[in-house]
């Protein structure tokens, strides 16, 4: 009985080994199926683009700059606040020079002396003048003198005024109040209540205050490489792409290209500018970056394909095209391209299936 059972087992080894032997050679003889990448030709549009990369700026900003030394006071407005033009921004509290507020006090005490003394000559040539003792032009001459006394004072008392306060009480005009000087959107406010600020002059550029700008005119303000520069020109398209706002173009118009490029490391790029057109439901900030495409050339509703399917011999085209089971070798003519994809312009219609030589 063992015995049976041992030469079964050896039949159904000996069976498994002929089938997987038998199997082995059939898989050998068969002719590999090869698979192809092909594309069809589609009817679309071709855009000859150069890219500028930048950021979208305000067309124009301005810096509000304190006119005297002090300390902030206290703030009216802050970012993201519409204000008018000659609106108060902020309050400056002057902290006087020792030396200076001294030498000021010391001028209207002197001019104080002089305003009264001139004042008593005065009076005592009218009493004169009364009695006939001297003439009118003599007496003239002490009322002239008296007057320009006490305008010495009235300036020493103003300068007085405007060293401790920062104001001048002749004027009206408080020097130390920060007002606006154009109509627009604050986009900064660097200082806080309690920081010293600098007066701007003809040594230092001073504090800024605030900055402000027309947020309702935007530019975009970018690079092009020195490769790329001598194909465009004023005037033309731009498609604009800003990486906060997803799913959105905005278009605009190249306005200034600039004439003298920047070294970049190892690369010259050339400054341009563009008008951005707008769109009254996507709120635009300053300082978003992003990246514009030049249209140069366009193609709208016409034959493409993906310009890797293309074969070029001694200047002339060729496509592997589909014909039933195989492919055949076509000549075509091209157009415009964007590098990835190519116009056709004859040799193929929409539908044809091209494969990759």
């Amino acid at each position: 009985m063992l015995k049976v059972i041992i030469r079964v087992v050896l039949l159904f080894i000996v069976l498994a080994l002929l089938g997987a032997g038998l199997y082995f050679l059939v898989k050998r003889n068969e002719t590999p199926q090869t698979f192809f990448e092909t594309s069809e030709v589609t009817t679309g549009a071709i855009i000859k683009k150069a890219v500028a990369t930048g950021a979208i700026e305000p067309r124009r900003e301005v810096t509000i700059k304190s006119r005297v030394s002090g300390v902030v006071e206290k703030l009216h407005l802050e970012a993201g606040q519409q204000v008018k033009r000659g609106e108060l921004i902020a309050k400056i509290q002057v902290v006087p020079d020792a030396v200076a507020l001294n030498s000021a006090q010391a001028r209207v005490e002197t001019a104080r002396i002089s305003a009264a003394n001139a004042l008593r000559e005065r009076n005592r040539r009218r009493n004169l003048l009364k009695d006939n003792v001297i003439s009118k032009d003599e007496y003239a001459k002490y009322q002239f003198d008296y007057e320009i006394q006490r305008e010495e004072e009235t300036r020493a008392r103003s300068n007085l005024l405007l060293i401790q306060e920062g104001g001048s009480g002749e004027s009206g005009a408080v020097s130390s109040e920060i007002r606006s000087t154009v109509k627009g959107t604050i986009l900064s406010v660097p200082v806080k209540e309690g920081e010293s600020v600098t007066e701007t002059n003809n040594f230092n550029e001073g504090t800024t205050i605030a900055s402000i700008a027309d947020m309702t005119d935007m530019i975009f303000i970018g690079a092009v490489d020195e490769s790329e520069v001598g194909r465009i020109t004023e005037g033309l398209p731009l498609v604009i792409s800003i990486g906060a706002i997803e799913n959105e173009s905005f278009d605009g118009v190249l306005e200034f290209i600039s004439p003298k490029g920047n070294r970049d490391e190892g690369t010259v790029q050339f400054e341009i500018r563009a008008a951005i057109t707008e769109n009254p439901e996507s709120k635009i900030r300053a300082g978003y970056s992003a990246n514009a495409d030049i249209v140069l050339d366009r193609r709208d509703d016409v034959l493409t394909l993906d310009e890797g399917l293309l074969i070029f011999e001694d200047d002339k085209k060729f496509v592997l095209i589909k014909s039933g089971d195989t492919f055949e070798r076509r000549e075509i003519q091209t157009g415009l391209s964007d590098g990835l994809q190519i116009e056709i312009v004859d040799g193929l219609v929409e539908g044809d299936v091209v494969r990759r030589p």
